[in-house]
């Protein structure tokens, strides 16, 4: 006598358990993690294909918030003074054309009047490495027919060159035309941040929002910092090696110090590039003994700012590891170039205050965030306030509420 299809079906399903039982807990947890894993990785490249994607108009919303970062203290400054918003917001945008006008307009001035002099020391420079190359030790007698090859390239190609001209003129206009926006939208951001910022929060949950709206405070308030940190930065490469490549008698020195100044946004490979530039130039100008002066310069100014400048400019709240700046940078030329990579390093300053504080930050209220304030990325750490903490409420004010202006 056969048992019932029940008891068959049932006995199935016990050994389906068994099997199930049989694999090892750890396979298991690593299962799990897998799976997890995988999904979020393909979550991270989805949003950054779309970034990359609409690089056009992301691009300039990242580089408004970091300007923003900029002047939204000079303009709460001017608030604080009684000065109407919208006037406080044109100021600071009359200021920041104003200072990118002059540097443009000096840099332009001193490569103009430079450019003779330039040409004399380059056509000298490039003799004598010739003769080296040709009669030192390397022995490279074939180096003018290397270089006339070249010239001749150059000339037979003029038609390929030509449209690599057109399309680096659509590129400008491209350019051009996201400045405009960027233009557009830091204007919004400096005038009325704090209501996109609550406009962007009713898309929240309540159950979580003012968790949510302490992490983005602290998040802007680590933009903040880095930004400011960054300038100073800045400042301070572009001074020194500026004034060291003056001294020693580089042309071009005005033009080499703002383009250092530019790199300095880029950590470790930006100082790196332009530092290179400099060294490169000093070769082909004055010889070998300025270069190796040059680049003693360099290195000397890089060592102040990575043991000395950063850690006390930027402070535990804001600091990353070199691996991820350096992967971070990686990351952003791969999807956006240039500007990926510049927007790199303050997305990840902006990601770990805003992740750490949703990990270690008690219940806050979040008027208690001034995003203004380098101090208030640092997180608070639940064990630093007592369990029965009183929540103050207060009307929020806009001095307060300023987070993406």
């Amino acid at each position: 006598m056969t048992a019932p299809p029940r008891r068959v079906a049932g006995a199935n399903r016990h050994r389906r358990r068994e099997a199930a039982d049989a694999v090892p807990w750890s396979l298991r947890v690593a299962a799990a993690a897998s799976w997890r894993f995988l999904i979020v990785l393909t979550m991270l490249g989805v949003a950054a294909w779309t970034l990359g994607y609409l690089s056009a108009v992301t691009v300039p919303i990242g580089i408004a918030l970091l300007l923003s970062a900029l002047f939204a203290p000079l303009v709460e400054r001017l608030v604080r003074w009684h000065v109407p918003r919208a006037l406080a917001t044109l100021v600071a945008i009359i200021v920041g054309l104003a200072v990118l006008g002059g540097v443009l307009t000096l840099v332009v001035t001193t490569v103009t009047a430079s450019l003779p002099q330039l040409g004399n020391q380059v056509g000298a420079s490039l003799a004598r490495i010739n003769n080296w190359l040709q009669h030192g030790p390397l022995h490279l007698p074939q180096l003018q027919q290397l270089l006339d090859k070249a010239v001749s390239a150059i000339q037979g190609n003029t038609a390929e060159l030509t449209t690599r001209v057109l399309s680096t003129a659509a590129t400008v206009g491209g350019v051009l035309t996201e400045m405009l926006l960027t233009l557009f939208v830091l204007v919004f951001f400096l005038y009325s941040g704090n209501q996109v910022w609550h406009f962007l929060l009713k898309i929240v949950p309540s159950a979580t929002r003012d968790e949510i709206d302490v992490a983005g405070r602290r998040g802007f308030a680590s933009l903040v910092s880095y930004v400011r940190a960054t300038v100073a930065v800045a400042c301070v490469d572009a001074v020194c090696i500026g004034l060291g490549i003056w001294l020693v008698g580089v042309p071009l020195a005005v033009p080499l110090a703002a383009l250092i100044f530019i790199g300095a946004f880029i950590p470790i490979l930006g100082a790196v590039v332009t530092g290179a530039v400099a060294v490169l130039i000093a070769l082909v100008a004055n010889g070998f003994v300025a270069a190796g002066i040059v680049l003693a310069i360099v290195v000397a100014v890089m060592q102040l700012e990575s043991h000395v400048l950063q850690p006390f400019l930027l402070g535990r709240a804001v600091r990353l590891h070199p691996l991820a700046v350096v992967l971070g940078i990686a990351l952003g030329l791969e999807i956006a170039g240039i500007v990926g990579a510049l927007l790199a390093v303050p997305i990840l300053a902006v990601a770990k205050a805003a992740l750490g504080s949703l990990q270690r930050d008690p219940p806050l209220d979040p008027v208690d965030i001034d995003p203004l304030q380098p101090a208030s990325a640092r997180t608070v750490g639940r064990s630093r306030v007592s369990s029965g903490r009183r929540r103050v409420t207060a009307p929020r004010r806009d001095s307060d509420d300023e987070l993406d202006h």
